[in-house]
Parts: structure tokens; C-alpha cells; sequence
């Protein structure tokens, strides 16, 4: 049997639960957590990164007839070790003995209501992941901070992807006598730094209005190249985004089409290169008016610059001129299978092109042509006058390459 006990101050601890940890044959746990206990008679195993080998260690154990407690903070089940003894082992092994989770105690020293709140973890974790939920999410929130991404780094990052510099809290050291509880704005938070154990509660006042999805052209600056709303929806439309997609834009412009995927992909991401140097700063100016802090702007020529980026989902190319075969066949290898390439072409000799390059590779293809008309004023009555046909060619890579 193995007992997964949660800390925090360990004099609160039960008796009974006192007790198993004093007389159990294996105590495992944090360093901070074992010399907490030094009376118990057991054999010690320190929790470090090497859990496989500690996994098995507990299993031998287990396997030998010994009881083992586990330490760790708080619910254990909460981003914690819990997670991880149960892929590990059936449930009919493990006896789960919860303290309030890091996330609860800390709204209880705010004295603020929870049963709304998002929470997530950047301890020992990619901070990008919980980055893009915040900016999709905007709300009470509560995150497991570590050194590598404090309370500080976190606020930082949030405000120059233009989440709003509202209150927000940091709370340290909970369920310990030194616990401390600092409430300050957003900006306040990046400008301080914190000690290792604490939670950074965010508490925005008002949410901000979500971007809506299908900007109108004149909501955005640009120079006249601009991928129009009307190509722009079916488009974004034939990419086929799922929430965790991700996105290249290659030639991206304004960022017309990567401001509308990332709207799709909230829990992805959308990568967006442009290689002339003022439709850059137009982007950028666009991305922190409409909040588009999920799409990574880079200036720069494709596809040398995507060489970093991971293999997308979707890729759309509004651009390429000369380099457009290039672009198509690194596209097409770095296409997971499955995924699918846009392209929007306004010449036919272009279209032959690609056609051709992707014919050869077996790619199932689609073409639409898209005649669109608006309205304008003539003489105190309306007229339709036409935008230039565009031409829309979807490719879907196969689940196995022929």
C-alpha cells in the first residue's frame, strides 16, 4: 500500500497520519518534507528528476510487502506527484490524503471566491502553454509559479501581450508561519521579486471584451495588401483549426489571417513572418490593438526563418513570390500528416505552379475562385463594385505520404 500525504505545515499534521509516516518501512518525499520527520524509522528516498528509476523503486518496495508514504504539498492530485503514482499504479494501491491545494489556500487568504477561477501550473512546466490561456481566458486566475518562471517573469510577459494591468496578487509561503500575502497591480508584481514558494493570483476588475472574430479591413492598418474579409473567412475556413492548432502565415501582412486562426487556435499557436520591414511594425501595431498575444510576429525571409518553429497543423501562404515552389515543398514537408496547406493566388500561371508541385506529391487539392463585390455609394443611391477575383487552392498532406 502506498500513502500520498499532503503537507503543508507539517505540526497540523493528524496523529494518525503522524503516525503511519513514523512507522512506514519507506518514506519518500522532498528533501523539505523528509527533514520535517526526522524521527521516522523507515528507509528515506528523496524525490528528484529521476522518476522513473524512483517509480520503480517504489514498486520493489510495494511488490516486497512494505508500507510507503509519500510527501508532497498540498493536494497531491493538484499538478502534483499524485498524477504521476497513478499511471503508475492502480487506485486500489494508493490511499490519497489531500491538504488543501496551494490554489485554494490562496484565494482563503484573499478572501475571494474561487469557484470561477482558472488554474493552472508554470512549476516545472513550459510557461508558453500557460501564458496563452490567460491572454484566452482573462479572468480570476491562480499559478503555480518556480524559480525558473517567478510571479515577476509571468506579470511581465502577461503585460506586453497586452493583458490589462489590473490587480493581482502574490501569495508566499501558504500554510507556513512566515506566509505572506502582497496584492498589487499586474505592473507592480513584474517590477518586485518573490520568494520560491508562492502562487500569483491575478484578479481583473473587468474582463476585457474578447476580439471578435471577422475583422473588417479598415479595423486593421495596412497598406493595401491585405488579405480582404471576405477570401480571409473561407480561408481561415478551409486551414480547419482546432483549438490547439498550430499555425504558420507565411507573408503575413497586417496579420488579417493570423489574428482570425489564433481566434480558432486559443490553446495553440500562430507563427507569422513577413519580410518587409514597415508591413512588420503594421502587424505588430495590429497584434497589440486586437490582442494577439498567441501569434509570434517574426521579421524576416521564409522559409529560413521557420526552420525553429514546430511542425505545424495548418499553414497559410499569402506571399512567396519568386521563392513560392520553395516555400511550397519545405510547407509540405514540415506538414503534419493530416494538416493543411492554403494558399491565395491571384495570377493563373501561379496556380499552374502549385498545382503542379503538389500533383507530384499526391496531395488531394481544391480550387475556389472568390468574386466578391461591396457596397458603395453613387449619387445618393448603392452600387456593388468588385474586388479582384482570387483564386483559394486548399492541399490536405495524407495521413501517409504516397
Amino acid at each position: 500500500m502506498i500513502t500520498l500525504i499532503g503537507l503543508h505545515d507539517p505540526a497540523d499534521l493528524a496523529p494518525r497520519w503522524r503516525e503511519r509516516i513514523h512507522t512506514c518501512d519507506l518514506l519518500v518525499g522532498g528533501a523539505r518534507h523528509l527533514a520535517a520527520f526526522p524521527a521516522a524509522r523507515g528507509a528515506r528516498l528523496v524525490i528528484d528528476r529521476q522518476i522513473d528509476a524512483l517509480l520503480e523503486q517504489i514498486a520493489a518496495a510495494v511488490a516486497a510487502g512494505a508500507q510507503v508514504v509519500v510527501l508532497a504539498s498540498g493536494d497531491p492530485l493538484w499538478y502534483g506527484i499524485g498524477a504521476t503514482l497513478r499511471r503508475r499504479f492502480p487506485p486500489a494501491l494508493l490511499e490519497i490524503v489531500p491538504a488543501p491545494s496551494a490554489a485554494q489556500l490562496a484565494f482563503a487568504a484573499l478572501a475571494e471566491p474561487w469557484h470561477d477561477a482558472l488554474l493552472l501550473s508554470a512549476h516545472g512546466r513550459p510557461l508558453e502553454p500557460v501564458l496563452t490561456r490567460l491572454l484566452a481566458e482573462p479572468g480570476r486566475a491562480a499559478i503555480l509559479t518556480d524559480p525558473q518562471h517567478p510571479p515577476e517573469l509571468i506579470a511581465q510577459r502577461l503585460l506586453e501581450r497586452g493583458f490589462p494591468d489590473g490587480p493581482a496578487a502574490v501569495c508566499e509561503d501558504l500554510g507556513l508561519p512566515t506566509q505572506r500575502v502582497t496584492r498589487a497591480p499586474l505592473s507592480a508584481i513584474a517590477a518586485q521579486r518573490w520568494g520560491p514558494l508562492n502562487v500569483l493570483v491575478l484578479l481583473p476588475e473587468a474582463m476585457p471584451a474578447a476580439p471578435p472574430f471577422g475583422l473588417d479591413d479598415d479595423e486593421l492598418e495596412h497598406d493595401g495588401l491585405i488579405t480582404h474579409l471576405e477570401v480571409r473567412a473561407v480561408a481561415v475556413a478551409l486551414l480547419r483549426l482546432r483549438p490547439d492548432s498550430i499555425c504558420w502565415d507565411i507573408g503575413a501582412g497586417s496579420g488579417a489571417v493570423a489574428l482570425e486562426a489564433a481566434r480558432i487556435a486559443w490553446r495553440g499557436a500562430v507563427y507569422a513572418v513577413e519580410r518587409d520591414a514597415a508591413r512588420v511594425a503594421r502587424l505588430r501595431r495590429n497584434l497589440a490593438r486586437w490582442q494577439g498575444g498567441r501569434v509570434h510576429a517574426v521579421h524576416g525571409v521564409a522559409p529560413a526563418v521557420c526552420q525553429p518553429w514546430p511542425d505545424p497543423d495548418a499553414v497559410f501562404l499569402g506571399g512567396g513570390g519568386a521563392q513560392l515552389p520553395e516555400l511550397i515543398d519545405v510547407c509540405a514537408a514540415r506538414l503534419r500528416p493530416g494538416g493543411r496547406l492554403v494558399l491565395t493566388l491571384v495570377t493563373l500561371e501561379r496556380l499552374g505552379t502549385v498545382l503542379e508541385r503538389l500533383h507530384a506529391r499526391g496531395w488531394p487539392v481544391s480550387v475556389r475562385q472568390i468574386a466578391a463585390s461591396r457596397s458603395r455609394p453613387l449619387a445618393g443611391q448603392t452600387y456593388l463594385a468588385a474586388l479582384n477575383p482570387v483564386l483559394i487552392l486548399a492541399a490536405t498532406r495524407p495521413l501517409e505520404d504516397v
